[in-house]
């Protein structure tokens, strides 16, 4: 018997159905598998295809077989729970939009077999989340780390949106040239920390409130202020990305919230016990609006020691917000 053109594709047949139609609760029979090379145009003897099978598992391929249930993929370079995993961060992830969400996860799926990726589907609630506007934000993070991994000053635009959520494009549209450094996750939000060498500090800017985003035939500066920089601890000191210097502030909270500081400032935070019922703790943050939020947040259950300034700048804050109310 003439092979026929498709031959050739036999071993990449046999791979892709198993890939797709088996896993360790799912298997399918010899006969299955001949049937599927049928269909595809390709002559399959009990034989050969035993042969392709054993070749099949000295490449690599986990292949399978038990008797009574047939052959089946055992393992994968991703088990199903950390697929699920993947699903959920790319659904919680504000920047990506729910355009390319739905996309990331169809891919994801593709990684599993069709039964295992109809449990993936369970998990998928992306409609009324809340996700970015911007669909260009999962582009601009590649042209980014580009830059970055380049050694290239970037130039680009950005803006807010106005009250008809509209972009207005701050600087009357003018560009921004700033030196990339680092991209921060922090708040369900990404961030470019970039040397501005105009105002000789580092910044920072919402990775999907910037457009048009090219790379620069300069090499960066500020790298000596980056090198100084611990990027490890970086986004425990800083509040909504509020840049700044950072200052030692000394603050007594309930204990209750023992967990609270630790989610925000890792166990290695010293915490010192004051009295029964409160502990003080000395933190190394960035003063910022955002800041004196998260201490606010907990009700007269926290309060700023020190320094003196920090302390007076929240009792301003409070009164400007009471005033307010009046």
């Amino acid at each position: 018997m003439p092979k026929s053109p498709n031959q050739k594709l036999k071993l990449l047949v046999l791979m892709n159905y198993l890939m797709e139609e088996t896993d360790e609760q799912n298997a399918v029979s010899l006969a299955q598998l001949q049937e599927e090379l049928e269909r595809c145009g390709i002559s399959a003897e009990r034989k050969s295809v035993y042969d392709d099978l054993d070749a099949l598992r000295r490449w690599g391929l986990d292949v399978k077989f038990e008797r009574g249930r047939g052959y089946f993929i055992a393992s994968r370079e991703f088990e199903l729970p950390e697929l699920k995993l993947l699903v959920d961060a790319v659904q919680s992830s504000r920047f990506i939009t729910q355009k390319k969400t739905l996309s990331l996860i169809r891919k994801i799926e593709g990684l599993c077999s069709v039964h295992e990726a109809k449990l993936l589907q369970r998990q998928v609630y992306v409609a009324g989340r809340v996700k970015t506007m911007n669909e260009s934000v999962y582009y601009n993070v590649d042209e980014l780390s580009a830059a970055i991994s380049g050694d290239r000053q970037i130039g680009f635009r950005y803006f807010n949106y106005g009250i008809d959520k509209s972009r207005q494009y701050r600087h009357d549209g003018a560009r921004y040239e700033v030196s990339p450094f680092a991209l921060i996750w922090d708040d369900e939000n990404y961030y470019l920390l970039a040397w501005d060498e105009s105002a000789a500090r580092m910044k920072h800017y919402r990775v999907d409130k910037m457009s048009d985003i090219e790379p620069l035939e300069r090499a960066r500066c500020g790298k000596e202020e980056f090198a100084q920089m611990d990027m490890s601890s970086y986004a425990q000191k800083v509040f909504g990305m509020f840049a700044g210097e950072v200052q030692k502030v000394w603050l007594r909270m309930a204990r209750h919230l023992v967990g609270a500081v630790v989610d925000r400032f890792g166990r290695d935070v010293p915490i010192t016990p004051d009295g029964e019922d409160y502990f003080t703790v000395t933190l190394d943050v960035v003063v910022s609006p955002q800041f004196y939020a998260w201490v606010f947040g907990f009700g007269a259950d926290a309060e700023i020691l020190a320094p003196a300034s920090v302390r007076r700048g929240a009792a301003e804050t409070l009164r400007s917000i009471a005033g307010k109310y009046r």
